[in-house]
């Protein structure tokens, strides 16, 4: 044996017939070796010991009764979907076990679920979200029917319109800065454009009063837009200063204000939240606000206020209802002028290296998207993030 160790590969050895080749003994031995450190192991597992255990038929699938025998871990259950449904949540198509090992380790376990009805099943996959490939479609677990169209609610599960539609972002820290341009929907010539120059970080406010919303919309969500509903609310030179057919005031009554907030709100669908156009003076009446924020809360949406009325109680009344909420802090085109509106976004870049975020509001005018158009290639470059509007609302809740 000593001498064939020495020997040079594959010398001195006999010719083999190939066709009668059998495994060696050494090969043998080590399938034999392997398996027994395999059942040994599984053997350890079952017991803890190897002295007690009674022996383990090992095969390739390993039955219930030597899984480990631990309680699963507590998990919510999920809400019975009706027996004819056809459509199914991202999280509905499997049964979840999950088994905690004496290590704490948590072992998953997937297996199919069951179903009932014929047919394809449609997997819902859009959350927290959307695929741009999808934006330009609602999420039906979203919408209820009214007499006023199709308005948002939250899904069944708690899933909210502002979650579903926000424009998702890297979470890092740094500068961060939502630009709302609001109306949207008033001049076709001048929606077109805001949507083709702005970048897709910019937050479009659609106004309650404009034309083809809806296809204005789908357009906008394609382009990777975050948007809101603007909804007219009562100034203090009010009826002198009119915003229009569906203005909230302070004189009408709860009923009547919803149901201008209603019909405002089926105009389009896919937007995360509210947005007050004017509203001096209602912002500043708590008995009219509430109702409204209380609505807009119930829905799973955020409400902006722009900033521009120092009296706002959106505030107070907000945090009242649980309302996800956001401030403008600059109007950066009150001044149409573009190099007064590019001063503005840099005294937006200044609050927001300052405070973290910042909230700028301007109107679709040529000279502010072209501004901001310019302006937001600039500071990227420096490292100001660019988030929809409800990135800093979620912020301002959490405070």
């Amino acid at each position: 044996m000593g001498t064939d160790l020495h020997a040079p590969l594959g010398q001195n050895r006999k010719p083999k017939d190939r066709r009668s080749r059998r495994p060696s003994f050494a090969v043998l031995a080590g399938l034999v070796a392997a398996g027994g450190v395999l059942g040994l192991s599984f053997y350890a597992m079952r017991s803890g010991g190897l002295e007690t255990a009674p022996p383990v038929e090992v095969t390739l699938a390993v039955p219930p009764a030597a899984l480990p025998q631990t309680a699963p871990a507590p998990a919510r259950p999920a809400p019975a979907a009706p027996e004819d449904a056809m459509r199914a949540t991202s999280q509905s198509g499997a049964n979840v076990d999950r088994t905690v090992l004496d290590d704490g380790s948590v072992v998953t376990k997937f297996s199919p679920k069951p179903r009932d009805g014929q047919g394809p099943l449609i997997i819902d996959a859009q959350r927290n979200g959307q695929d741009p490939r999808m934006a330009a479609m609602p999420n039906e677990d979203l919408l209820e029917e009214t007499p006023f169209g199709r308005l948002p609610v939250r899904a069944p599960d708690g899933l909210r319109p502002m979650d579903q539609y926000g424009r998702p972002w890297s979470g890092a820290r740094g500068s961060r800065i939502a630009i709302v341009i609001g109306g949207l929907g008033l001049s076709q010539t001048g929606t077109q454009k805001a949507i083709e120059k702005l970048p897709g970080s910019v937050t479009l406010a659609f106004a309650a009063s404009g034309n083809s919303l809806q296809r204005w919309m789908q357009e906008a969500r394609r382009a990777g837009h975050e948007l809101l509903m603007q909804v007219p609310m009562e100034p203090f030179d009010y009826p002198d200063n009119d915003p229009g057919p569906l203005t909230l005031t302070t004189s009408r009554g709860e009923a009547e204000n919803l149901k201008r907030l209603h019909e405002a709100m089926g105009r389009i669908t896919n937007y995360t939240g509210i947005v007050n156009y004017l509203g001096g003076r209602y912002l500043t009446d708590a008995d009219a606000l509430e109702p409204v924020l209380r609505d807009i809360s119930d829905r799973g949406l955020l409400f902006l206020d722009d900033g521009s009325s120092a009296r706002s109680l959106t505030e107070q009344v907000g945090k009242a209802v649980d309302l996800p909420r956001a401030f403008g802090d600059v109007a950066i085109d009150a001044q149409v002028d573009r190099q007064a509106i590019l001063r503005k976004l840099d005294d937006l870049e200044r609050i927001a290296q300052r405070k973290g975020m910042a909230i700028g509001v301007g109107s679709a005018f040529d000279e502010t998207v072209e501004a901001v158009a310019e302006w937001i290639e600039k500071a990227e470059g420096r490292g100001v993030e660019i988030v929809g509007v409800s990135a800093l609302a979620s912020a301002e809740t959490q405070q």
